[in-house]
C-alpha cells in the first residue's frame, strides 16, 4: 500500500484561510496521526492507518513553525523537543516517519541547531540531512550551517545522527580558535572529534583563502588542537615545496591552555644556525601564565655558539593587582665578546669579565583601594653587557642607566599618620656604578592645626592658619663607588694619610659584601613643616611668612688631626653625627593688569598681565657650629699656593656625605621674580549661537625674569639674571628661549670683576653668559573631507579659456593622505673665555650644541604606512640616528621592514609573516644588522 502522507502547497490556499486557520490544527493532525502510528501500536500487531484516518492539513502562512514533544512512556530515541521552521512548506510522510522542510529551514534540537535550504528528518533512523538549493542562476544558496554547542560548521551537505551524535559533512568549513578548517568530507564522532579528508588549515577568513596548509588527512579536537598528516604550504593556489611529515596546530578556546611553543629557525654570521624562542607555555591558573623559552646556536666548527634561556611570568588578579616577571640568561663564546666590546665612541663600555650575562625585570602594580596598603615594584637589573650583546630594542641598547624600586605604602585610617617602606637600586651599565638604598623608611604626619588641639571653633582669626607637619625618612645607602680621599682648603690640596686622588670601584660580588657594607651610609632625616598662613596686605598684596627646620642624623662623622711629622692630615671616623638647618622668611606677590581696547572687526582687546613677586629668606651662621664643622684644625707650617700659612681652618665634618652640610655664614637673601603674560580677545569663528562670541588667544605664554641679592655676600651681591620666553603660534609651533645674564664686568681673561656693567656703559645692563633655544613644530593636517556637496549651481556657460587651477599639483598629489611630521630644533650657547688658538687650530665656537631632528609617518592607504626618524648635528656636521620603516597589511598576511642606512646599528630587516599568532613562525625574514653582519 502506498505510504500515507500529508502534503500541502501554500500557493493553492486562499488568502482568507491563511489568516484564519490556526497552527493548532496542524499540531492536532500531526499528534493524532503520530499517536495512531507510534504511541498506540501493539507489540505483536502491525497497525496500518486506514485512509479514513488521514486528514489533509489546513492552511499555514508562508513561514511554518512546529514542534514535536514525545511522551515519557514509552521512551524513544528523541530526548527533547524538536523545533522546526520553514519559510515555504513542511511535508510529513507519516508512514515512513520522515519530515521535509523547504526554503530557509531551521531545526533546533537541544544544543543542536541547523539551518539550510532543505532539511529532512528521518525519525526511524534518527537521521537528519540538510543541503542547499540552486537559485535562478544555478548558484547554490542557503548552504547548511550546523551548530553543536559552541562549534559551527558550514558545509555543502550534512548528515547527522542525533542519537549517536555522529555525522558526515561534505565541503565543510569550521572555525577553530583563530584558524579555519576546510575539508571535502568530514566525519564527527560521539567524542566531538572531527576527522577530515582532503582538507586544509588556514587563518584567512575568506571563502577562498589566500593561503592554506594542504593535507590529505587531519584530525580536529575542538578547543585543543588540529593534527595533520604530511602537508605542504599553498600560497595563491600555487603549491610550494614547504611542508613537513606532520602538522600540529594548537587551537585553544576562550580559556588559556598549556602547550608547546615552536622555535624560530635562522642563521647569524657570528654564532651560526640557531633555534630561538622555543619552549613551553604553562597556564598555571586563571591568574598566572608562565612562558619558558630558550635559544641555542650551532657556532663555528671549532666552538659552540652558546645558548640562552628566558622565563616570563604574567599574573593578574581582578580588582587587586597585575604584574610580570622576566629573567633571562645568555652565554656566548669568549671570542664573540671580544669582537663586540667596541660598541660606540660616545658610550663608554666596560668589557665583562665573564661571557655569561643575565637580566631580570619585575613590574607589579596594585589597584587602588580605600584604606588599603599598596605594594609596588619596578625592577630592572642585570649584567653590564647584556643589553649591548643581546637586545634588539633600540631604547634598551642606547640606554645605560636603569632604576629599580620596590615599596609598600599605607595611610592609617582615622589617623594623621602614613608610612612607606621601599628599596631602590640604580645601575649604570656604561660605568659599572651601582647604588642601592635598603631600607628606605618614611613616616609622615598630615598637616595639623594647633587651635584644634584646644577645642576652639573657627572664627576667622589669623592664628587659625598656623599649621604643622612632620616627615621622617631613614635610609641605608650602599654604593660600589668609593670616593677619593682628598681634602681641599682655600683651593689648596692637603695631603692625607692613606689618601688618594682617585675613586675606586668595588666589584659587586659575594666576596666584597663586607667592603660594600663598610662603604654604606646610614641616615635619618627629620623635616618639620611650619606654615604661618597667607594674608592680604593693602588689599592687593598677598603676604606669606614661612619657617622651616630640619635635621639629619648619621651613624658617623669625620674628625681631622694634622700630623706635623708626616705633614699630612689624618681623618678619623667618630660615632653619632648630626646636621641641622634652619631658615625663615616671607614672600609677597600681586597681579597688575593692563588692558588695551581695540573694538575692531576681529580683535576686541589685548590684555597684559604682570605678576611681580619678592621673597626674603634668612639662615644663621653655620660655620661657627662645632657640630657641623671642625674649627680647631691647625695646619701649622702648611702654606697655600701663594705661600701663605694656612693656620687654623674650618672643615666640614660631613664632607662627601649624602645630605652634606648647610654652607656658609649668615645669609640674608632677597629674591625677585617678574612674570609677564599677553593675551588677545578675538571673535570666535565657530560660534553660531552668540553665547560665546569671543575667545582668548595667547600671544606670549611667558616672559619671565628672576634674580637674587645677597646682603651678606662679600662681593657679587647681585646674582645671575635668568630669563625665559615662551610662546605658541597656530597651536602647533612651540618656541622657547632661556638665557642667563651677568650684570658684572669681566676682564680680558673672562674673570668676573666686582663692578657693574652700567658703570662702564650706561646703556649696557648685563651680558649674556648662556642661552638655549628650542623650537618644535608638529604637522598633522586633517584629512580633507571628500564628496562635499556645493551649495552653488554648476556653471555651464562656455568660456574661451580654462582658468588656472588654484592648486596646480592637485591632480598629481593627494594632499588628503594622512601624514605627520614632528620636527624640533635646539641650540645651546655658552660664553666661553676667549682662548687664543694655536697655529693651525680654529677658534672654539660658543655654540655647544645645534641639532635638528625629524620623525613622522605617512599613511598612503588604509593598508600601507611609512615611518621615518632622523636628525642632523650641525656642530659635528653629521647625521644622527636614522631609521626608515614601512608596514603593509595583506589581509591575512603582513609585510614590514626597517632600514638603518648608517651608524653603529646599520642594517635592514624585511619580514613577510602570517598575522595570526598561531602561525607566528610562518614567515620569511631577510635581515642584515649590527648583530649578524
Amino acid at each position: 500500500m502506498a505510504p500515507t502522507a500529508i502534503h500541502y502547497n501554500s500557493r493553492f490556499i486562499p488568502k482568507v484561510e491563511r489568516s484564519v486557520v490556526p497552527l493548532l490544527l496542524l499540531l492536532g493532525l500531526w499528534l493524532g496521526l503520530a499517536g495512531n502510528a507510534w504511541g498506540q501500536r501493539r507489540p505483536l500487531t502491525k497497525s496500518v492507518p486506514r485512509p479514513t484516518q488521514v486528514a489533509l492539513d489546513t492552511v499555514r502562512t508562508a513561514t511554518t513553525a512546529d514542534s514535536l514533544r514525545l511522551s515519557a512512556a514509552p521512551k524513544g530515541d528523541i530526548e527533547t523537543t524538536v523545533h522546526y521552521v520553514a519559510k515555504d512548506s513542511i511535508r510529513f510522510d507519516v508512514q515512513e516517519r520522515v519530515a521535509h522542510l523547504y526554503n530557509k529551514a531551521k531545526i533546533d534540537y537541544g544544543t543542536l541547531s541547523l539551518e539550510a535550504a532543505r532539511i529532512s528528518i528521518d525519525y526511524n533512523k534518527n537521521l537528519l540531512t540538510a543541503e542547499g538549493a540552486p537559485d535562478s542562476t544555478g548558484k547554490i544558496k542557503d548552504r547548511p550551517i550546523f551548530k553543536d554547542k559552541d562549534q559551527t560548521y558550514q558545509a555543502g551537505r550534512i548528515a547527522y545522527n542525533f542519537k549517536t551524535r555522529k555525522g558526515k559533512i561534505a565541503e565543510a568549513v569550521t572555525q577553530q580558535g583563530e584558524g579555519y578548517v576546510h575539508a571535502e568530507v568530514v566525519k564527527k564522532n560521539d567524542l566531538n572529534e572531527i576527522f577530515g579528508r582532503n582538507g586544509s588549515y588556514t587563518t584567512c577568513n575568506l571563502e577562498h583563502p589566500h593561503f592554506y596548509i594542504n593535507a590529505s588527512k587531519m584530525k580536529v579536537i575542538p578547543r585543543e588542537k588540529v593534527v595533520t598528516g604530511p602537508f605542504n604550504l599553498v600560497i595563491g593556489d600555487i603549491p610550494t615545496p614547504l611542508g613537513f611529515l606532520f602538522g600540529y596546530f594548537p587551537t585553544p578556546g576562550k580559556k588559556r591552555a598549556s602547550g608547546l611553543i615552536l622555535p624560530t629557525f635562522g642563521q647569524t654570521t657570528d654564532r651560526g644556525f640557531f633555534l630561538r624562542n622555543g619552549g613551553y607555555y604553562w597556564a598555571a591558573s586563571d591568574y598566572v601564565g608562565v612562558r619558558l623559552t630558550g635559544e641555542i646556536y650551532s657556532g663555528a666548527a671549532d666552538q659552540f655558539g652558546g645558548w640562552g634561556a628566558t622565563a616570563d611570568v604574567q599574573y593578574r588578579k581582578r580588582y587587586s593587582y597585575t604584574g610580570s616577571f622576566n629573567a633571562s640568561f645568555s652565554q656566548r663564546p669568549e671570542s664573540q665578546i671580544l669582537r663586540s666590546s667596541s660598541v660606540s665612541l660616545d658610550q663608554p663600555y666596560v668589557r665583562p669579565p665573564s661571557p655569561r650575562t643575565f637580566w631580570i625585570s619585575w613590574n607589579h602594580s596594585p589597584q587602588a583601594r580605600p584604606g588599603g596598603g599598596q605594594f609596588r615594584a619596578s625592577v630592572s637589573l642585570g649584567s653590564q653587557a647584556y643589553n649591548v650583546l643581546n637586545s634588539f630594542d633600540t631604547q634598551r641598547y642606547l640606554s645605560s642607566t636603569y632604576q629599580s624600586n620596590i615599596g609598600y605604602s599605607k595611610v592609617i585610617r582615622n589617623s594623621p599618620f602614613n608610612y612607606s617602606i621601599q628599596a631602590s637600586q640604580s645601575q649604570n651599565t656604561g660605568t659599572g656604578e651601582m647604588n642601592v638604598t635598603l631600607p628606605d623608611f618614611t613616616l609622615g604626619v598630615a598637616r595639623q592645626y594647633p587651635y584644634e588641639w584646644f577645642g576652639l571653633a573657627p572664627r576667622g582669626r589669623f592664628y587659625e592658619q598656623f599649621s604643622l607637619s612632620y616627615d621622617l625618612q631613614g635610609q641605608n645607602r650602599l654604593t660600589n663607588v668609593e670616593q677619593a680621599r682628598q681634602l681641599t682648603v682655600d683651593g689648596t690640596s692637603i695631603p692625607l694619610i692613606g689618601g688618594t686622588n682617585q675613586g675606586r670601584r668595588i666589584p659587586v660580588n659575594l666576596s666584597n659584601v663586607g667592603n660594600l657594607f663598610r662603604n654604606a651610609e646610614t641616615s635619618v632625616r627629620h623635616n618639620f613643616g611650619i606654615s604661618l598662613g597667607s594674608y592680604t596686605v593693602l588689599k592687593h598684596i598677598s603676604l606669606s611668612p614661612s619657617v622651616s627646620y630640619g635635621e639629619t642624623w648619621y651613624t658617623k662623622r669625620l674628625d681631622y688631626t694634622y700630623d706635623p711629622l708626616a705633614r699630612a692630615v689624618r681623618i678619623d671616623t667618630a660615632g653619632f653625627g648630626r646636621v641641622y638647618n634652619f631658615s625663615a622668611g616671607a614672600s609677597a606677590s600681586t597681579n597688575i593688569y593692563g588692558l588695551y581696547v581695540i573694538k575692531g572687526k576681529k580683535v576686541e582687546a589685548i590684555r597684559h598681565k604682570i605678576s611681580p613677586s619678592v621673597s626674603y629668606s634668612h639662615s644663621p651662621d653655620y660655620l661657627s657650629s662645632d657640630i657641623l664643622y671642625d674649627r680647631n684644625t691647625d695646619f701649622l707650617d702648611l702654606r697655600d699656593g701663594n705661600g701663605r700659612l694656612l693656620g687654623n681652618q674650618t672643615i666640614s665634618r660631613f664632607q662627601g656625605f649624602g645630605a652634606g652640610v648647610p654652607g656658609g655664614r649668615t645669609s640674608n637673601l632677597l629674591s625677585f621674580r617678574l612674570q609677564n603674560q599677553v593675551e588677545m580677545k578675538v571673535k570666535a569663528k565657530k560660534d553660531t549661537t552668540g553665547n560665546t562670541p569671543f575667545e582668548k588667544v595667547s600671544l606670549i605664554d611667558g616672559l619671565d625674569f628672576a634674580t637674587t641679592y645677597d646682603f651678606e655676600a662679600p662681593e657679587f651681591k647681585l646674582g645671575l639674571i635668568r630669563g625665559t620666553f615662551r610662546t605658541q603660534i597656530a597651536r602647533k609651533l612651540n618656541f622657547q628661549m632661556d638665557g642667563i645674564f651677568d650684570a658684572y664686568q669681566r676682564d680680558s681673561a673672562n674673570r668676573r670683576l666686582n663692578e657693574f656693567l652700567f658703570n662702564q656703559n650706561k646703556w649696557r645692563l648685563a651680558r649674556i653668559t648662556a642661552a638655549n633655544l628650542s623650537i618644535t613644530y608638529q604637522f598633522n593636517p586633517e584629512q580633507r573631507k571628500s564628496n562635499q556637496k556645493s551649495n552653488l549651481a554648476p556653471n555651464n556657460t562656455p568660456v574661451l579659456g580654462q582658468p588656472q587651477n588654484a592648486t596646480p599639483y592637485e591632480e598629481y598629489v593627494d594632499f588628503s593622505i594622512p601624514w605627520t611630521l614632528n620636527s624640533s630644533f635646539s641650540a645651546s650657547y655658552f660664553n666661553q673665555p676667549p682662548v687664543l688658538p694655536r697655529a693651525g687650530e680654529k677658534r672654539t665656537s660658543s655654540l655647544t650644541t645645534v641639532t635638528l631632528s625629524v620623525n613622522g609617518t605617512v599613511k598612503l592607504t588604509d593598508k600601507l604606512r611609512f615611518g621615518y626618524s632622523s636628525g642632523y648635528d650641525f656642530r659635528h656636521k653629521e647625521v644622527s640616528y636614522t631609521s626608515l620603516d614601512f608596514y603593509r597589511d595583506l589581509h591575512c598576511w603582513e609585510i614590514s621592514g626597517s632600514w638603518i642606512p648608517f651608524g653603529q646599528r646599520q642594517g635592514y630587516n624585511v619580514t613577510i609573516a602570517a598575522k595570526s599568532s598561531l602561525l607566528q613562525d610562518l614567515k620569511l625574514s631577510r635581515n642584515r644588522s649590527f648583530y649578524n653582519r
